[in-house]
């Protein structure tokens, strides 16, 4: 069986039955399955993770991407996340007999059927881009909505991959890539201060000098009178989850601010949940066979 994941982010985190159309439409397709959706009203975004066989999944997304066209409308969108379209990012994950080749080719047939029918313009990102200066999201997506409304069809370094040459109206534009697995991990600070956020995740995101496989931004939570340091874990194993909330931690103890909680947004390999009990709990000779669900999936007892 070949298996890959998506892992689709909406424009939407507000509306309960907008996401329910949207992961109805993919659903639908026989062959796709949900792993997890995830809404936060203060980014005003939905993460979605479905898996399946290539072809379902491709139909799937496509569906989805389509409802999302339909029932989002950037022109009137606001969240504290940036955002360049009504489904703003498209990475498939290779999981059971998929490569990454085989993933940047789904990203690129994808891109290429939603820029004919939907008439969204599509970027390439990461291992699917066309482009060296596209394989980082962030500058594919600088200048958010708003700004790609004036510099799509006058600037050529923004022309698109797929699609038209013109943002579309109210959906406004796309990335679809490939990656590895990428763990979404966020750190909640005890103040409202958002500029210590932001001076943090300056601090420990790789572009800036900090960690290898770390991107950050910083972020007021408004609800709960604190701030985040949102964080997006692209290789786990090279950049450990314990490694980043230490440092996180160290650099808050700077300003007198204490770390209060952190989260997992979406799904999370064990093994980087094992890597944390590790190094807190100052296992000695511990084996990855002496996870009880571990040894129960190598003997299929878990069938």
């Amino acid at each position: 069986m070949k298996l890959v994941e998506c892992v689709p982010n909406f424009s939407e985190g507000r509306r309960p039955e907008v996401l329910d159309a949207i992961v109805g439409a993919m659903t639908a397709v026989d062959g796709v399955r949900l792993l997890d959706r995830e809404m936060d009203a203060d980014h005003n975004r939905a993460v979605v993770t479905i898996v399946g066989e290539p072809e379902a999944v491709l139909e799937g997304v496509f569906r989805g991407m389509a409802k999302a066209a339909e029932v989002i409308d950037l022109t009137t969108h606001e969240g504290e996340h940036p955002r360049m379209g009504a489904t703003d990012v498209v990475p498939f994950v290779p999981v059971k007999g998929v490569t990454m080749d085989d993933c940047v080719e789904l990203a690129r047939r994808l891109g290429e059927r939603v820029g004919k029918e939907l008439e969204i313009p599509v970027f390439l990102y990461e291992s699917a881009c066309t482009r060296p200066e596209r394989q980082n999201l962030a500058k594919v997506r600088k200048g958010q909505f708003e700004g790609l409304c004036e510099e799509i069809g006058t600037n050529p370094a923004k022309e698109p991959d797929f699609g038209p040459n013109r943002i579309h109206p109210t959906a406004g534009a796309t990335a679809v890539g490939a990656r590895p697995f990428l763990v979404a991990y966020n750190i909640n600070l005890g103040t409202t201060d958002l500029s210590v956020a932001k001076a943090i995740a300056k601090a420990i995101r790789h572009s800036s000098g900090g960690l290898r496989h770390v991107k950050a931004m910083g972020f007021a939570i408004k609800d709960r009178n604190i701030v985040q340091v949102s964080i997006n874990m692209v290789n786990f194993k090279g950049t450990p989850l314990f490694r980043v909330f230490e440092m996180v931690r160290s650099e808050a103890e700077r300003y007198g601010v204490p770390v209060i909680g952190s989260e997992v947004v979406g799904l999370v390999p064990v093994d980087a949940l094992v890597d944390c009990a590790e190094f807190y709990l100052r296992l000695e000779n511990f084996q990855r066979d002496q996870v009880l669900e571990n040894r129960l999936s190598e003997d299929g007892s878990d069938e």
